[in-house]
Formats: structure tokens, sequence, C-alpha cells
């Protein structure tokens, strides 16, 4: 990869803005997944149940697609800093709302800023790495883009977990320290050029995705096959915390912390086999795994098994990177740069949907049947939506 020069003053372009953006687009990331492991103490805290929390963290996906849909093309018009930094606010006005909570109400009001930092910042911060990369180098910073992305949403439950277990304050120290982080965040924002050119009039109305003819073939089957695999994430993000405390009998949120790491450490393993594999044995390969992790998934819950769980998630996190970024990479770089921006933020709708409707069937389902029963039905039925994404991208 050759970096780009030095533009405007002291602000950089090239290898050294892609690294500045991927810290900031990491706080980013793990500031929307802090909350993770505190949702058995929001539960005593604030008196609520497992229903109340997989809605708590449904309105933090509803935020993520509103943000995409109605914003993701912006800054293909009004230009990537502006848009960065708008998601660095809300991320800290997010951790300053959790600092605050005094009752339920404040987590719906945490969740949804995050989600709409979430949503402001992943497209936007994906397109922008792109943009300072050279042409022999996109497909290596689409990795970059897609492995900071799962390592700070990784990041965030270690982080609030191994406070929460062994430090003071447990619901608010770790979201001191995120805001601390935002601000290192909102420096590095400010200190990379603008990668896009301004072309007339700023557009600030809202911008709906439409995928160009040219990409939607790439951009389906990519989106088919990952789909899955974000409803693990989805999984183990949201309602580990309660497997994990009310089935495996296990309340240390340090653990609970490392388990949904293990998830998302495996991603990153996976996204960077994907490189090795080439994108369509990625998307197929990365479907078996899949099936293969949520099999094991589906089968520590009745024998209460937490080494399965974390094979499982391990295996299936894997099979999650494999496909993410084959389909991160493909969509990126068939997209024409002037729509690249709403193009990928267009491929995260799909996968932030993926992450939130099945979680709420979850909640759904253990409010009626219980979480073993709940748990099993949702791997069994991913493990087969896996299954047919694998043949579709076969046969395709």
């Amino acid at each position: 990869m050759v970096s780009l020069p030095v533009a405007r003053g002291k602000r950089v372009a090239g290898r050294p803005a892609i690294a500045l953006v991927g810290a900031a687009f990491a706080v980013v990331m793990l500031g929307a997944t802090l909350p993770t492991p505190l949702y058995p103490l929001y539960q005593r805290e604030f008196a609520f149940g497992e229903g109340v929390t997989t809605l708590v963290f449904a309105v933090y996906a509803a935020g993520v697609i509103a943000a995409l849909v109605l914003a993701g093309g912006w800054s293909d018009h009004i230009g990537r800093r502006p848009v960065l930094r708008a998601g660095v606010a809300l991320s800290g006005l997010s951790a300053l709302t959790f600092l605050l909570a005094g009752s339920s109400g404040w987590l719906f009001a945490g969740r949804v800023l995050s989600g709409l930092s979430t949503g402001i910042f992943t497209g936007t911060a994906t397109a922008a790495i792109m943009d300072f990369a050279s042409v022999a180098g996109k497909r290596r910073a689409s990795l970059v883009a897609a492995a900071v992305n799962a390592g700070g949403l990784g990041a965030g439950p270690v982080l609030a977990g191994v406070l929460a277990q062994y430090a003071p304050r447990p619901l608010s120290l770790c979201f001191l320290v995120d805001l601390v982080l935002v601000v290192l965040a909102a420096v590095c924002v400010e200190a990379v050029a603008e990668p896009v050119r301004r072309a007339g009039k700023p557009r600030l109305r809202p911008q709906p995705i439409a995928v160009p003819g040219e990409v939607r073939g790439v951009f389906a089957r990519a989106v088919v096959a990952g789909f899955a695999g974000f409803a693990v994430l989805g999984l183990f993000t949201a309602v580990s915390p309660a497997f994990l405390g009310t089935v495996l009998h296990t309340t240390d949120h340090a653990v609970t912390g490392v388990v949904v790491l293990s998830v998302f450490a495996a991603s990153i393993l996976g996204q960077a086999g994907s490189s090795v594999l080439g994108t369509r044995r990625a998307l197929t390969t990365g479907c078996a795994f899949l099936v293969a992790g949520l099999i094991l998934v589906g089968a520590s819950l009745p024998s209460a098994s937490l080494a399965v769980l974390v094979l499982g998630g391990v295996v299936a996190g894997t099979g999650q990177g494999l496909t993410f970024r084959a389909g991160l990479g493909s969509v990126a770089e068939a997209s024409p740069p002037e729509r690249r921006g709403a193009v990928t933020s267009g491929y995260f709708v799909a996968f932030f949907a993926g992450i939130s409707i099945p979680v709420i069937g979850v909640g759904a389902l253990s409010e009626a049947f219980g979480l073993i029963v709940a748990g099993t039905i949702f791997a069994a039925f991913f493990a087969l939506v896996a299954a047919v994404a694998s043949v579709l991208t076969a046969r395709r």
C-alpha cells in the first residue's frame, strides 16, 4: 500500500489516516457493546426481565438501521469527516446517558444514541479507510475495516466485564473510561484529511440507500451469506449474560466479557482467512462453519456446558468472519467511489437487521418457554439458514 500525500496543512492521508480512522472506529464500536455484561446488574437495579433486555438491544439496532438508511450516503456529498465527527459525538452522548442512568428508560435512550452513532460511523469509516488506501491496497484496507469493527465490538464487553467484576462503581466506571476514549477518537478524526471532494451545495436531506445495478449481484450474494453470521453475534451480544447466569450458572462479569470476546476474536481470524480462500470459497466455507458452530451452541444449552458454548461461539464466529469479510471486500471494491458510502451503509443495514430481529424473537420465546428452548430453536433455525445460504452461494 502506498501512502497518499499529506493534505491540508498538518492533516494526514494514506496509511497514517487509515490508522487514525481505524482507532476512532474501534472506540465507537467498543462503546456499542459496553453494556453487554452489565445487563444482569441493570435487571436487579431497575427490576426488569429478559424481555426488556432484548428490547433495549433492539432499540440499539433500530437506531443503527435508521442512521444507515437516512444518513448512509451523506458522507458521499458533505465529506467523511463531518459525518465521523457526528458519530463520535453521539457515542459520547450515549456513554454520558448510561453514566447518569436512574431507570430503565435511560437505558433505552442510551442505546438509541449508541445505535445512531454506530450507524453513522460504520459505513462512513469503512468508506474512508477504503478512500485512503491505494488501488493495490483496497483488499487489505477492507480487512482492516472489518477487523477493527469486530475488534472494537469484542473489546467492549471485556472492558466492562473486568471493571464491573474487579473495580468499584460497576455501572459507571467503564463509561467514564469510554468518555476518555471518545475524546481521543475525536482527536483522531480531526487529524485526518478529507478524502471526498464536495460537489456543489451539500445535500443534508435524508439519502435513502440505493444499490447501483452493477453492484446488485455482488451485494445480494454477500448479504445472503452473512445474515446468519450477524444473528449469531446478536445472540452472544444481547442474551449471553442471561444464558451464562440462568442456564450455566456463571455470574462472573469478566467471564461474560471473555465469552463474547472469543466470538469476535474468532471473527477476526475468519476475516484474515478469507483473504487466503478468496471470496466464493470464503462464503461457502464460512456458511459451513456457521452450521457447525450453531449446532454446538444449541447442544450446549440442554447440557449446560460452558465449554461447548464457547467452542460453538468460536466456530460460528470464524464462519461469521469469513462471510463478513468476503462480502464487505467484494461490495466495497465493486462500488463506484462516489456511491461507496451509501452502498457500504446498505450492506450494514442488512446485517444489523440480522442482529436485531432474531434477538427479539429469542426474548419473546424465552419469556414463554425459557432460555434453553429459545436458544435451541434459534440455533436450529439459523443453522438451516446458513445451510441454505451455502447452497445458494455455491450455485451462483
